[in-house]
């Protein structure tokens, strides 16, 4: 299995880091009588860290599926270079900082971290043209 294949399936276990500190989160503001109950009721968006962690969790749903799919179509090509390894460990790396700094509120840095994890998908987009063309 190649090294993009592991960092998919870190980032895959960063995925239940994000769903459980969100729902653990979320059960402090709600309570677990809210958790366990139907959620019928219409309530205002969770606030303060409850909803800097909702929206990173979002924000991972939005980017996991383009950087999955990049590794896939690299790893079902056979492709495995340079621009997809970079691009995995950005990807990853730009993902695990950008969780905590959400969640602290610290501005312009989570952005370049945001940025960071979608150069790296870039980056295996690149290496898998550069393979192809």
């Amino acid at each position: 299995m190649t090294t993009e294949l592991w960092l998919l399936v870190a980032a895959i276990l960063l995925g239940f880091v994000h769903i459980f500190v969100q729902a653990h989160s979320m059960n402090m503001q709600r309570g677990y009588r809210w958790n366990a109950g139907p959620r019928d009721e219409v309530l205002p968006p969770p606030t303060g860290v409850a909803g800097r962690l909702n929206r990173a969790l979002r924000n991972f749903l939005e980017t996991f599926p383009l950087f999955a799919a990049a590794v896939l179509i690299a790893g079902t090509a056979n492709i495995h270079n340079g621009l997809t390894l970079w691009g995995a460990w950005l990807y990853l790396l730009g993902r695990i900082v950008y969780l905590p700094l959400y969640a602290f509120g610290v501005r312009y840095v989570r952005s370049l971290a945001w940025n960071v994890a979608a150069v790296g998908i870039f980056l295996i987009l690149a290496g898998i043209v550069r393979e192809v063309t």
